[in-house]
């Protein structure tokens, strides 16, 4: 978004930007799935990353993307025959129901992640520090922090762009050219 300021200013919807972050899991996991296999973590190690992971709020996150791809698939779906939107809305329930669980799949592929580049101890220790006073505020305001921090990058690319734009047509007008 910030490359190209002037070509294009919106907001991410909620399920693209899980569904980006899906996908960014699902590459980082077959990038890392050789060294993943060269070592095979605890069942200890597993465990502290999917809890350090839940304390994250990772879970939820992908709990969204089941969600989403069913919200998906309606709207498709839909799209062919307006007309069956009641039933398909009663389907997608019973696939929210049925598939919810499944978010568990990637909340376990990326605690393999954690544990093929965390030790266990040090999985531990971050656990620990996000359950301490300091490491639950972090969680609360890290997310605002960044907010403000794209808008503030945001307007600073835009007043960037504004000005290079201006440098540019003075240039090209010392060269004979009005654009």
């Amino acid at each position: 978004m910030l490359a190209y300021p002037i070509i294009e200013r919106h907001r991410t919807s909620p399920v693209l930007s899980a569904l980006a972050l899906f996908l960014a899991c699902g590459l980082a996991l077959a990038i890392s799935l050789d060294s993943a296999r060269a070592q095979q973590p605890s069942p200890t190690a597993i465990a502290t990353a999917k809890e350090l992971l839940k304390v994250k709020g990772a879970d939820t996150t992908w709990l969204s993307l089941v969600r989403g791809v069913i919200e998906r698939a309606k709207v498709v779906l839909a799209q062919s025959n307006p007309m069956v939107l009641k039933d398909l809305n009663e389907v997608a329930a019973k696939l929210n129901a049925d598939l919810s669980p499944r978010s568990g799949e990637i909340l376990n592929d990326v605690a393999k992640l954690y544990t093929a580049r965390f030790t266990e101890q040090e999985l531990k220790d971050a656990l620990a520090f996000y359950k301490s006073p300091l490491g639950r505020k972090l969680l609360v305001e890290e997310p605002k922090v960044l907010e403000q921090t794209m808008k503030d990058a945001q307007a600073w690319a835009d007043k960037l762009s504004d000005e290079v734009i201006g440098k540019m047509r003075s240039e090209m007008r010392k060269r004979g050219h009005e654009i």
